[in-house]
């Protein structure tokens, strides 16, 4: 018996070994931005204009490395799980960015910014627009926080359907995603 419990004991620790080296591969996506930072409040640029709000509407700069071998395409999401909505915000949906892109200026997001390249394709977001859409939480709600995430995807290309919603483009980035990392900014209304 214990020759098989010793046999099975070293499968069992490759198999995890395996694993963390394979988690350690996925982790190494990196992003980064020079406008926004981790657990810090974002500035008036990146708040909405419209909807109450006067802000620059501005989507940050971000730049991300490590990707993982076989990507083929990049995709942006920028989203609030605070929002009062039972089902969050999203901000922003950019999908089938080249995977020799790995760097978005900051303002990119705007609708005809002439900043994005050839075949990067923005969703319409919560606000209705096909663009990134700043920052807006109600007044005196508190707290929110803003997700931005950078996608490595295993295709080209995302095929969606016009009009496509934003848990459908959700379900695609999450179906075909190599690796993700992502950046947790504040906002707050008073």
């Amino acid at each position: 018996m214990k020759p098989l419990l010793a046999t099975s004991s070293r499968v069992l620790l490759i198999s995890l070994l395996g694993l963390i080296s394979l988690s350690t591969l996925a982790a190494s996506l990196t992003l980064s931005s020079t406008d926004i930072k981790e657990g810090a409040f974002m500035s008036k640029a990146q708040e909405f204009k419209g909807f109450g709000c006067d802000g620059g509407d501005i989507s940050p700069q971000l730049s991300w490395s490590g990707a993982p071998q076989g990507t083929k395409s990049f995709a942006i999401t920028a989203y609030d799980p605070d929002a009062p909505t039972g089902s969050g915000w999203w901000h922003w949906q950019l999908v089938n960015i080249p995977a020799t892109v790995s760097e978005l200026k900051a303002g990119a997001g705007s609708l005809n910014s002439g900043l994005l390249a050839k075949g990067a394709l923005q969703i319409n977001n919560d606000y209705g627009q096909a663009s990134f859409g700043g920052a807006c939480p109600p007044p005196g709600h508190g707290v929110h926080r803003y997700r931005f995430t950078v996608h490595a995807l295993s295709v080209e290309k995302l095929e969606l359907p016009e009009g496509a919603s934003s848990a459908l483009v959700g379900y695609m980035i999450n179906a075909n995603a190599l690796a993700t990392s992502t950046i947790e900014a504040l906002y707050e209304r008073k």
